[in-house]
């Protein structure tokens, strides 16, 4: 799945292409990419078009684009409300030429009315999803507004208005897996496995550990350890390890190349040159070195690691 990076290297390109457009039409391609949408298909496409994109924002996975009514020449109209998109495994939101040919797992086209390249939103697998929400809070009250749906996800660590002392105080009360805590979008947003086991790796920490067992100091660490490497892999244009995870022109992000343990199994650990080992993890796997990172032991560890991310 699209992590923080990955998704927004997305919302940067949809800023540059896309903000500041009228919607023309829409087409939904298959019902299944606005199921969240239950006032319908035909309804989401008839509610979009004519409208104004403002801006591309993103919050940890999800991206929105606030729409508005076009406004007086030069003028642009307070948002009234917003396209929120999440990528799920294989979601894709793609820019080009408007008379390029439809692939075969194109799920939402989205014409302009200036005639110029065009949206489609892609996806193999159809996990991901588009609707049409409301605002939780105003424009006013946050730049571009924070849609409904998307105000239960936490700040990510990439975020300005980030509370790292907040987050450390509610991350060392938690009696479950570092790794689990991590993924949890409620207590911070943006992290998913590759990252999640990227950063423990940098501080030295087994994800099994419980996080309630960690040092004030060790939590600091494990946080800049985060910022780290979501901002090495941003800068990398994310992690592609196939052609489902691609920016909207279709480009592969390099940092899978820089991965210290994510996928690299029985291969010398970078900074101690032990086998790095894989586990099994909630459907997934996990990824350490068992020199830099050892397992703990009795109330170190937690024993249910059956978390599930948003």
């Amino acid at each position: 799945m699209p992590e923080l990076p990955e998704v927004e290297v997305v919302r940067q390109g949809l800023e540059r292409h896309v903000a500041g457009r009228t919607i023309g039409a829409v087409q939904v391609l298959h019902p299944r990419a606005v199921r969240r949408h239950v006032a319908g298909p035909a309804d989401f496409a008839s509610a979009v078009a004519g409208l104004t994109v403002t801006g591309a924002h993103r919050r940890g996975k999800y991206l929105w684009l606030p729409l508005a009514h076009p406004g007086p020449a030069g003028e642009q109209s307070p948002a009234e409300t917003a396209l929120v998109a999440h990528l799920g495994m294989s979601g894709q939101m793609l820019v080009g030429p408007a008379d390029r040919p439809f692939g075969p797992h194109v799920r939402v086209h989205f014409a302009f009315a200036d005639h110029g390249p065009d949206l489609r939103f892609t996806d193999q697998r159809t996990f991901g999803h588009l609707l049409l929400a409301g605002f939780a809070t105003a424009p006013s009250a946050e730049p571009g507004g924070v849609p409904e749906a998307v105000a239960h996800i936490a700040r990510d660590p990439m975020d300005p208005a980030f509370d790292e002392a907040a987050v450390i105080a509610r991350l060392r009360k938690r009696h479950t897996s570092i790794k689990a805590a991590l993924l949890d979008q409620s207590l911070i947003s943006g992290v998913g496995n590759i990252y999640a086991d990227e950063a423990l790796w940098r501080s030295r920490l087994h994800g099994a550990r419980l996080a309630a067992s960690l040092t004030r100091p060790q939590s600091i660490q494990l946080l800049v350890a985060v910022r780290e490497v979501l901002a090495e892999a941003l800068a990398a244009g994310g992690t592609s390890f196939d052609r489902l995870y691609v920016d909207v022109n279709g480009a592969s992000g390099y940092f899978g190349r820089s991965l210290a343990v994510y996928g690299r199994e029985g291969e010398p650990c970078l900074r101690c040159g032990a086998p790095i080992r894989r586990d099994p993890f909630a459907n997934r796997s996990s990824y350490t070195c068992p020199m830099c990172q050892p397992r703990p032991r009795g109330l170190g560890g937690a024993r249910d690691l059956r978390r599930r991310s948003t």
